[in-house]
């Protein structure tokens, strides 16, 4: 690409002491097992033309009845990441996980690691036992994470129920669970009591952009919803490309997203880098409307919503 470097929104780190368990969830939904280390990370993002990657850790941090486990999963991670942040935090940024469904957990390690580990922003995962992220068990997260104008990575996981057999899980479930967590979160009016909340849809929003008209229908069962206020909020999310710049999604993807509302994800080193770099050349090759809109998706957009990002 000849744009200025990338800024990377869905970055991932596995610290060492996750390495054994992240392949062991990868062999389970059929998927390669990843690795990574700091050095081999800012190669691929010098072979491929990324300046800076936001790291986040997209894992459940322990079973989902080990609350105790949990928080001391997400201090470790996000301890560690914060050191990886220190060592280079001209190429890396950091998305601090947080222990849902604890909320009370959740609270505590978010000001920890905005206020303490300075972190860019936060992670939660789509589901955490089936639990969507509209639940009104977890207002108080969102009220506090609002209060901070906080960045949140809404990041897919499994659904709930059995897969469907030879399908692996990350190309088949986890963009039907981005929109399903997405339209919970819509239906139950998250984003628009809490419009100081940044919320990224990784993998160009799931289904969203494309069904959108679709789910919009689902206001019509519901008292104080309608078709046209759910898209508007529907639209308030931000959604990045990883394994998404298709000839397909793209058009769907900047027809739906509000302007500014698009950017880059590789999804590295979960989506492997030789085949990351074919979506690349999809995003760079797209017929993009005009000279900038490919600059605001590859960086302009993140510089504005990241700002210590355009610093660094």
């Amino acid at each position: 690409m000849t744009d200025a470097a990338r800024i990377d929104v869905h970055q991932h780190l596995i610290p060492p002491d996750r390495g054994r368990a992240m392949a062991e969830r990868a062999a389970a939904l059929g998927w390669p097992a990843p690795a990574w280390d700091g050095p081999g990370a800012i190669a691929m993002m010098d072979r491929r033309s990324i300046a800076t990657g936001v790291l986040s850790f997209p894992a459940p941090l322990a079973a989902p009845d080990d609350t105790a486990g949990a928080r001391d999963g997400a201090r470790r991670v996000n301890e560690y990441t914060a050191e990886v942040v220190k060592d280079r935090p001209d190429r890396f940024g950091h998305f601090a996980a947080l222990p849902l469904p604890d909320v009370d957990g959740a609270l505590a390690e978010a000001a920890h690691a905005l206020d303490v580990l300075h972190a860019d922003g936060v992670i939660v995962l789509s589901n955490t036992g089936g639990r969507y992220l509209g639940d009104p068990a977890f207002e108080p997260l969102w009220a506090e994470l609002d209060a901070r104008a906080a960045v949140v990575l809404v990041h897919p996981t499994a659904p709930p129920g059995e897969p469907v057999p030879g399908l692996p899980g990350p190309l088949v479930d986890f963009p039907y669970d981005t929109a399903r967590t997405a339209l919970h979160l819509a239906v139950h009016g998250v984003p628009r009591r809490y419009p100081n909340l940044k919320l990224i849809l990784p993998h160009a929003g799931g289904f969203l952009p494309y069904a959108a008209q679709r789910f919009a229908v689902v206001a019509r069962l519901h008292a104080g919803l309608t078709p046209e206020g759910l898209l508007e909020d529907l639209r308030r999310f931000y959604f990045d490309t990883a394994l998404s710049a298709g000839p397909a999604a793209l058009p769907s993807l900047t027809a739906f997203a509000a302007p500014g509302h698009i950017l880059y994800g590789s999804d590295f080193p979960m989506l492997p880098e030789e085949w990351g770099t074919g979506f690349d050349a999809g995003l760079d090759a797209y017929p993009h409307g005009d000279d900038g809109q490919l600059h605001a998706i590859n960086r302009g957009n993140a510089e504005l919503l990241l700002p210590r990002l355009a610093r660094a």
